[in-house]
């Protein structure tokens, strides 16, 4: 009775699965965990009252919420406009970087693009999209009603990705925290005071039980949705699946913004911070000749 049970369940999923007008929408949960203390000796300075103001205020840009739009090849992945906060330079939020958007992915074609705004301009970055190199475990633990296997990739850092940046000069404890990137002697120099790790091992956890090979973020590749992912000091999570929603989904891929490459923007990005770096040490120079 039990295998004749376990069959049925087999069938109305490939049935599922298989039929032509196929879609999904798949909500995550995003955390980032940050050392403040890596601010240095001015923030390591503040009262405990400050402290927690700022971490306050950082919290909206550290923890998100995102929606996963799928079919059996495409995705969009963006912010629940619902509930993501209201940011003064618009896009990225912090800095200009952090989150915003919408990422689409096309795994047939091989085709991905992120819509952003940086500092009140709109860019379509296109990205060169390669099967990822999973290497697969045997290793599994259920999420939600899913059973999910575990997979590994080793990545390489994207330079302007703040999630990842550290102090320059740290201390061997410090180096311990971030003993899995296994990138405590290969770092790339973003400041004087800041370097982020070259390559970081992304853990991700999928389920044969969705048969698409989608993710969130830029994630993808693997026999299953991606239902949770750890990459650097940040995990997203499923939280909730709906398969064919009631709503039928509008999976086009964005076309607004300035066409560039990856390499480009992030050549834009880093030209906006040298110049945003030294406006502060210029501000700093003229307060301390005033004292």
């Amino acid at each position: 009775m039990k295998s004749l049970f376990t069959v049925l369940i087999a069938l109305v999923t490939v049935t599922t699965f298989a039929q032509k007008n196929f879609q999904g929408k798949a909500t995550y949960m995003s955390k980032t965990t940050m050392d403040m203390s890596s601010f240095g000796d001015r923030f390591n300075k503040m009262s405990e009252a400050q402290k927690k103001q700022i971490a306050t205020r950082m919290k909206s840009f550290l923890e998100k919420t995102y929606i996963l739009t799928f079919d059996k090849s495409s995705s969009t992945y963006k912010e629940d406009e619902k509930l993501a906060a209201p940011t003064a330079g618009g896009g990225r939020g912090w800095g200009g970087m952090s989150g915003g958007g919408e990422k689409y992915k096309n795994t047939k074609d091989l085709v991905a693009l992120e819509s952003i705004e940086f500092f009140g301009k709109k860019f379509l970055i296109s990205d060169e999209m390669k099967r990822p190199e999973w290497e697969l475990g045997s290793e599994t633990k259920k999420i939600g009603e899913y059973v999910c296997y575990k997979a590994t990739l080793t990545k390489d850092v994207d330079p302007t990705d703040w999630t990842n940046m550290r102090r320059r000069g740290r201390n061997d404890d410090d180096k311990k925290k971030d003993a899995a990137t296994k990138d405590t002697a290969n770092t790339v120099k973003v400041s004087d005071e800041l370097e982020v790790p070259k390559q970081i091992t992304v853990t991700a956890w999928y389920t044969p039980q969705i048969p698409v090979s989608n993710g969130p973020a830029e994630y993808w590749g693997l026999p299953g949705l991606i239902l949770e992912l750890n990459s650097g000091r940040t995990t997203i999570l499923c939280t909730e699946i709906v398969i064919n929603p009631e709503d039928k989904i509008d999976l086009e891929a964005p076309t607004k913004g300035d066409e560039v490459t990856r390499e480009e923007y992030n050549k834009i990005i880093t030209k906006k911070m040298e110049e945003m770096r030294e406006q502060f040490r210029g501000r700093g120079g003229r307060g301390r000749g005033r004292n």
